[in-house]
């Protein structure tokens, strides 16, 4: 059962201009890890554009926010083996959803626009609303 959905784009010029001229954008919205793989990436601003918006993608599917103190250093988004994106939830993005609860994460980017589609899926029966 699908329990959340949200959507988001952003202008990658925006987040190129924060990545060059901002002095701590990039550690405070993005883990090593993200930063990394967005460094080797001749076209990085894409790649960081495009990470930003499923960050802001997932605050929209949990339906809260920034409520509770979730920043965008808990929400990372890395590939797979085969490249797929998945987000990885820490601190108070991890206590934002149960356990029950599968993400799908979805990007796309072109030299101008980046965008993000995240799915909150219940993967398994609470036993208190059986029928």
């Amino acid at each position: 059962m699908i329990i959340g959905v949200g959507i988001d784009n952003i202008e990658v010029e925006r987040i190129k201009n924060q990545v060059d001229n901002s002095s701590n954008f990039k550690e405070k919205i993005f883990s090593p890890q993200e930063i990394e793989y967005c460094e080797s990436k001749k076209n990085y601003a894409e790649s960081f554009a495009a990470r930003f918006t499923a960050k802001e993608a997932f605050l929209k599917a949990i339906g809260k926010g920034w409520r509770d103190g979730i920043k965008f250093s808990d929400i990372e988004v890395l590939n797979n083996k085969l490249g797929k994106p998945e987000l990885f939830l820490h601190n108070k993005a991890k206590s934002s959803i149960s356990n029950q609860d599968s993400i799908h994460v979805s990007l796309s980017h072109t030299k101008e626009m980046a965008f993000a589609f995240v799915i909150i899926e219940r993967t398994k029966k609470n036993k208190s609303h059986e029928v």
